[in-house]
Protein backbone atom coordinates (compact mmCIF):
# COMPACT_ATOMS: atom_id res chain seq x y z
CA UNK A 1 0.00 0.00 0.00
CA UNK A 2 1.34 3.83 -1.19
CA UNK A 3 1.28 5.93 1.64
CA UNK A 4 1.58 9.68 1.36
CA UNK A 5 5.41 10.13 2.68
CA UNK A 6 5.05 13.69 3.35
CA UNK A 7 2.25 15.13 5.83
CA UNK A 8 2.16 18.56 6.94
CA UNK A 9 0.53 19.98 10.03
CA UNK A 10 -0.99 23.58 10.86
CA UNK A 11 -1.64 23.47 13.93
CA UNK A 12 -3.68 26.44 15.32
CA UNK A 13 -2.30 28.03 18.65
CA UNK A 14 -5.08 26.93 20.95
CA UNK A 15 -7.62 24.33 21.38
CA UNK A 16 -8.84 23.69 17.85
CA UNK A 17 -12.91 22.85 17.27
CA UNK A 18 -11.69 20.29 14.41
CA UNK A 19 -9.12 19.20 12.00
CA UNK A 20 -9.79 19.35 8.46
CA UNK A 21 -7.81 17.39 6.39
CA UNK A 22 -6.92 19.80 2.64
CA UNK A 23 -5.78 17.76 -0.40
CA UNK A 24 -4.17 19.01 -3.14
CA UNK A 25 -5.43 18.37 -6.70
CA UNK A 26 -3.80 17.12 -9.68
CA UNK A 27 -1.67 19.45 -10.92
CA UNK A 28 0.28 20.44 -8.32
CA UNK A 29 1.02 19.53 -4.47
CA UNK A 30 0.62 20.21 -1.27
CA UNK A 31 3.45 23.28 -1.66
CA UNK A 32 1.43 25.22 -3.74
CA UNK A 33 0.58 28.66 -3.39
CA UNK A 34 -2.94 27.90 -3.19
CA UNK A 35 -2.59 25.11 -1.14
CA UNK A 36 -0.34 26.85 1.29
CA UNK A 37 -1.96 29.95 1.29
CA UNK A 38 -5.43 28.10 2.57
CA UNK A 39 -3.99 26.03 4.94
CA UNK A 40 -1.93 28.96 6.82
CA UNK A 41 -5.70 31.30 6.45
CA UNK A 42 -7.67 28.42 7.80
CA UNK A 43 -5.49 27.48 10.61
CA UNK A 44 -5.29 31.10 11.44
CA UNK A 45 -9.09 31.15 11.83
CA UNK A 46 -8.73 28.48 14.29
CA UNK A 47 -8.70 25.30 12.57
CA UNK A 48 -5.75 22.11 12.87
CA UNK A 49 -5.12 21.62 9.00
CA UNK A 50 -3.51 18.81 7.39
CA UNK A 51 -1.87 18.67 4.19
CA UNK A 52 0.33 15.94 2.32
CA UNK A 53 1.12 14.76 -0.88
CA UNK A 54 0.11 12.07 -3.02
CA UNK A 55 2.37 9.46 -4.09
CA UNK A 56 2.74 10.62 -7.76
CA UNK A 57 3.74 14.09 -6.76
CA UNK A 58 6.47 12.78 -4.54
CA UNK A 59 7.80 10.56 -6.77
CA UNK A 60 7.82 13.49 -9.55
CA UNK A 61 5.78 12.35 -12.13
CA UNK A 62 3.12 14.05 -14.14
CA UNK A 63 0.37 11.81 -14.01
CA UNK A 64 -1.86 10.68 -10.90
CA UNK A 65 -1.89 7.37 -9.34
CA UNK A 66 -4.70 5.21 -10.17
CA UNK A 67 -7.75 5.73 -7.96
CA UNK A 68 -7.00 2.89 -5.59
CA UNK A 69 -3.67 4.33 -4.88
CA UNK A 70 -4.88 7.92 -4.22
CA UNK A 71 -7.51 6.12 -1.79
CA UNK A 72 -4.98 4.39 0.25
CA UNK A 73 -2.92 7.26 0.61
CA UNK A 74 -6.41 9.59 1.91
CA UNK A 75 -6.73 6.84 4.72
CA UNK A 76 -2.91 7.01 5.55
CA UNK A 77 -3.90 10.59 6.08
CA UNK A 78 -6.70 10.25 7.97
CA UNK A 79 -5.19 7.66 10.31
CA UNK A 80 -2.17 9.59 10.82
CA UNK A 81 -4.22 12.82 11.63
CA UNK A 82 -6.44 10.98 14.40
CA UNK A 83 -3.22 9.28 16.19
CA UNK A 84 -1.61 12.49 15.91
CA UNK A 85 -3.81 15.52 16.65
CA UNK A 86 -6.74 15.37 19.58
CA UNK A 87 -8.83 17.92 17.26
CA UNK A 88 -8.89 14.80 14.91
CA UNK A 89 -10.64 12.60 17.07
CA UNK A 90 -13.04 14.99 18.48
CA UNK A 91 -13.95 15.97 15.17
CA UNK A 92 -12.22 15.20 11.61
CA UNK A 93 -13.41 16.78 8.26
CA UNK A 94 -11.72 15.80 5.01
CA UNK A 95 -11.45 17.49 1.59
CA UNK A 96 -9.64 18.93 -0.66
CA UNK A 97 -8.99 20.91 -4.34
CA UNK A 98 -10.46 19.64 -7.14
CA UNK A 99 -9.30 15.71 -7.36
CA UNK A 100 -8.34 15.95 -3.60
CA UNK A 101 -11.76 16.33 -3.06
CA UNK A 102 -13.57 13.87 -5.32
CA UNK A 103 -10.75 11.63 -3.50
CA UNK A 104 -12.50 12.37 0.06
CA UNK A 105 -15.69 11.96 -1.61
CA UNK A 106 -14.70 8.20 -2.69
CA UNK A 107 -13.19 7.30 0.56
CA UNK A 108 -15.99 8.27 2.80
CA UNK A 109 -18.42 6.24 0.25
CA UNK A 110 -16.65 3.38 0.57
CA UNK A 111 -16.55 3.08 4.47
CA UNK A 112 -19.77 4.11 6.25
CA UNK A 113 -17.59 3.61 9.35
CA UNK A 114 -15.14 5.78 8.83
CA UNK A 115 -14.93 8.65 11.56
CA UNK A 116 -15.18 11.49 9.20
CA UNK A 117 -17.91 14.37 10.42
CA UNK A 118 -18.03 16.23 7.01
CA UNK A 119 -17.00 16.89 3.68
CA UNK A 120 -15.56 20.39 2.34
CA UNK A 121 -14.97 20.21 -1.56
CA UNK A 122 -13.35 23.20 -3.06
CA UNK A 123 -14.05 23.14 -6.93
CA UNK A 124 -15.46 19.67 -7.22
CA UNK A 125 -14.70 17.95 -10.39
CA UNK A 126 -18.17 17.04 -11.76
CA UNK A 127 -16.72 16.09 -15.31
CA UNK A 128 -13.50 16.74 -17.18
CA UNK A 129 -13.56 19.97 -19.35
CA UNK A 130 -15.73 19.82 -22.45
CA UNK A 131 -16.94 16.15 -21.46
CA UNK A 132 -20.64 17.27 -19.37
CA UNK A 133 -21.54 13.48 -20.27
CA UNK A 134 -18.50 12.07 -18.24
CA UNK A 135 -19.76 12.21 -14.99
CA UNK A 136 -18.17 11.51 -11.92
CA UNK A 137 -21.31 11.38 -9.00
CA UNK A 138 -22.06 7.88 -8.88
CA UNK A 139 -20.63 7.14 -5.27
CA UNK A 140 -22.05 10.98 -4.49
CA UNK A 141 -25.20 9.11 -2.55
CA UNK A 142 -22.83 6.77 -0.36
CA UNK A 143 -21.16 9.29 1.22
CA UNK A 144 -24.61 10.29 3.62
CA UNK A 145 -22.63 12.71 5.64
CA UNK A 146 -22.99 16.72 5.13
CA UNK A 147 -21.19 18.57 3.08
CA UNK A 148 -20.01 22.00 1.78
CA UNK A 149 -19.68 22.65 -2.20
CA UNK A 150 -17.52 26.04 -3.04
CA UNK A 151 -17.63 25.99 -6.71
CA UNK A 152 -16.62 28.82 -9.12
CA UNK A 153 -19.67 29.65 -12.11
CA UNK A 154 -16.99 29.76 -14.46
CA UNK A 155 -15.45 26.36 -13.36
CA UNK A 156 -15.09 24.57 -16.50
CA UNK A 157 -15.26 20.93 -14.87
CA UNK A 158 -18.61 21.47 -13.56
CA UNK A 159 -20.66 24.35 -12.67
CA UNK A 160 -23.24 24.94 -9.68
CA UNK A 161 -26.09 24.45 -12.07
CA UNK A 162 -24.81 20.96 -13.43
CA UNK A 163 -24.00 19.95 -9.67
CA UNK A 164 -27.57 21.28 -8.99
CA UNK A 165 -29.98 18.46 -10.17
CA UNK A 166 -27.24 15.79 -8.26
CA UNK A 167 -26.86 17.67 -5.28
CA UNK A 168 -30.65 17.67 -4.85
CA UNK A 169 -30.63 13.70 -4.56
CA UNK A 170 -28.39 13.44 -1.84
CA UNK A 171 -28.92 12.94 2.03
CA UNK A 172 -27.83 15.20 4.23
CA UNK A 173 -28.68 17.98 1.75
CA UNK A 174 -25.35 19.49 1.14
CA UNK A 175 -24.18 23.42 1.59
CA UNK A 176 -23.35 25.20 -1.47
CA UNK A 177 -22.00 28.29 -2.10
CA UNK A 178 -21.48 29.81 -5.56
CA UNK A 179 -18.38 32.52 -6.42
CA UNK A 180 -19.55 34.53 -8.92
CA UNK A 181 -17.16 34.76 -11.63
CA UNK A 182 -14.61 32.36 -10.31
CA UNK A 183 -12.61 29.83 -12.29
CA UNK A 184 -12.24 25.86 -10.73
CA UNK A 185 -9.42 27.63 -8.85
CA UNK A 186 -11.90 30.76 -7.88
CA UNK A 187 -9.69 32.63 -10.17
CA UNK A 188 -11.57 36.26 -11.51
CA UNK A 189 -11.41 36.76 -15.24
CA UNK A 190 -10.07 40.34 -14.62
CA UNK A 191 -6.91 40.44 -12.03
CA UNK A 192 -8.10 42.53 -9.45
CA UNK A 193 -5.67 41.22 -6.58
CA UNK A 194 -7.87 43.16 -3.85
CA UNK A 195 -11.14 41.74 -4.67
CA UNK A 196 -9.46 38.37 -5.42
CA UNK A 197 -8.02 38.46 -1.96
CA UNK A 198 -11.17 39.13 -0.65
CA UNK A 199 -12.87 35.93 -2.31
CA UNK A 200 -10.57 33.78 -0.95
CA UNK A 201 -11.15 35.45 2.54
CA UNK A 202 -14.69 35.06 2.41
CA UNK A 203 -14.19 31.31 1.20
CA UNK A 204 -11.90 30.73 4.08
CA UNK A 205 -14.10 32.41 6.37
CA UNK A 206 -17.18 30.03 5.42
CA UNK A 207 -15.24 26.73 5.96
CA UNK A 208 -14.21 27.63 9.18
CA UNK A 209 -17.41 28.66 10.17
CA UNK A 210 -19.38 25.72 8.45
CA UNK A 211 -16.66 23.42 10.10
CA UNK A 212 -17.27 24.75 13.60
CA UNK A 213 -20.46 24.30 13.19
CA UNK A 214 -20.25 20.89 12.22
CA UNK A 215 -18.31 19.67 15.10
CA UNK A 216 -20.74 21.28 17.39
CA UNK A 217 -23.40 18.81 15.78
Amino acid sequence: MKKPSEIRVYAAGHRAPAAFILAHGAGAGHDSPFMVGFATALRDLGLDVITFNFPYIEEKRRIPDRGPVLEDAYRAAIDRARHDLESARRALFIGGKSMGGRIATQVAAADASLPVAGLVLLGYPLHPPGQPLKLRDAHLPGVRRPMLFIQGSRDTFGTPGELAPILGRLSPAPDVVTIDGGDHSFKLSRKDPARQAAIYAGIQQRIVEWITAGARR
